[in-house]
């Protein structure tokens, strides 16, 4: 097996272009909104996506028939990192979740005719979309196969009847991707359908938007009840009762994808305390001159590292056309908790000013926790993780 780390020409042209687009244009609008992006304002996504069009840098991951860039995930790793140094760079770049992963499952799994009425004004940035799938308990969570919502076979269609909540993105979304169950009962391990579902469908209506930690997320995270949703047979997206087999078409490149744009975050807030560390003076010396400091910035160091190279290496794996759910998992763990890590260790760094409105740190601090629990929590994670070990362990000594 072999794993390169050389960047590709394009693809590093397209991120220089992505880092001095977002210092140039997207840092200022972030100062200017203060991060908080939960309303939607429209204007501001426009703007931003036209400005990344003129930049040449808009949806690096669409397929180029769509008025992509069509990089591949090894690609993508390098630009979305570039672009998640402002926590709207993603949006600019129309590569930000749910929209980015709603993309790559309609490429995969829509009819032409799917493709034509959802993806490509999606890809263009005309509209937003979400996805519907987490549900208040007991419903569908960490554990998907806990799914309440259902779906029932009606002339010419089907009906929808259930409840989400923490769909980001919902308000002002044209359209949802909605999980729901067309057989079995909640714990099976099957029976899941997607459906398309217009947002000017009577019967799925957001009943309040979610007061949450992070406030970076374009359209917030809603709640939004399905009742007597009906949709024609040509809403459903791929086949019956396989909608759990595609949510692992989206979910495992949109875990990697969420640790790309965190990454740069991480970057981010490791520039703000290596500035810190050299401008502040304490005790006779620079920060950056006292042991302790130098293990805080020195640790930063190790685990932007280690993240960058998991992360690749299960972009590798995917690029190859392989599972990769075992390297998927260890990047989204680890990854999650030492963006986590190395925002905490620059707020400590940079002391009063890290807990201030003065610096972009406390906001970046709020935006990462949530990241520990989106797209499954590291307990889940690690539980899958071990799970997988353990089978392939015994799975050697059995071929002894």
């Amino acid at each position: 097996m072999s794993i390169g780390f050389e960047t590709d020409e394009r693809v590093a042209d397209i991120a220089r272009r992505t880092a001095e687009f977002v210092r140039d244009v997207v840092i200022p609008e972030e100062q200017a909104c203060d991060g908080n992006v939960h309303a939607g304002p429209e204007p501001l996504r426009r703007r931003l996506q036209e400005a990344a069009g003129a930049a040449g840098v808009f949806a690096p991951h669409a397929g180029t028939e769509w008025g992509g860039l069509g990089l591949d995930l090894c690609g993508q790793a390098v630009v979305f990192e570039a672009a998640g140094y402002s926590l709207l760079g993603p949006l600019a770049l129309n590569c930000a979740a749910p929209d980015e992963g709603n993309m790559h499952l309609l490429e995969v799994v829509a009819t032409e005719e799917q493709k034509q009425r959802y993806l490509r004004p999606l890809a263009t940035g005309e509209v937003r979309s979400c996805f519907a799938m987490t549900e208040p308990a007991p419903g569908a969570g960490s554990d998907p196969r806990a799914l309440a919502t259902t779906a029932t076979k009606i002339e010419g269609g089907w009906r929808i009847n259930g409840r989400k909540w923490f769909i980001s993105g919902a308000d002002g979304a044209a359209f949802a991707i909605c999980m729901a169950r067309t057989s079995g009962d909640p714990g099976d391990p099957g029976g899941a359908t997607m459906f398309l579902v217009d947002a000017g469908n009577p019967g799925m209506k957001i009943v309040r938007n979610i007061d949450t930690l992070d406030q970076g997320l374009f359209g917030g995270h809603s709640e939004i009840v399905f009742e007597g949703c009906e949709v024609g047979d040509s809403a459903v997206l791929g086949e019956v009762d396989q909608g759990f087999t595609y949510a692992q078409v989206r979910l495992g490149p949109a875990r990697m994808t969420h640790c790309m744009r965190w990454l740069g975050v991480a970057r981010r807030a490791q520039d703000i305390a290596l500035e810190r560390a050299a401008d502040r003076s304490a005790f006779g010396k620079p920060l950056a001159e006292l042991g302790m400091v130098q293990q805080l910035l020195a640790d930063n160091e190790i685990d932007i590292e280690t993240s960058r190279a998991v992360l690749w290496r299960a972009c590798w794996e995917l690029d190859q056309g392989r599972s990769a759910a075992q390297h998927t998992s260890i990047a989204k763990t680890y990854v999650s908790e030492a963006v986590n890590r190395v925002v905490d260790r620059s707020v400590q760094v940079c002391g009063a000013l890290g807990i201030s409105g003065d610096a972009p740190l406390s906001r970046l601090y709020r935006e990462v926790r949530p990241f520990r629990i989106y797209d499954g929590p590291s307990e889940t994670h690690r539980w899958a993780i071990a799970k997988r070990a353990v089978r392939a362990a015994l799975e050697r000594r059995a071929a002894q």
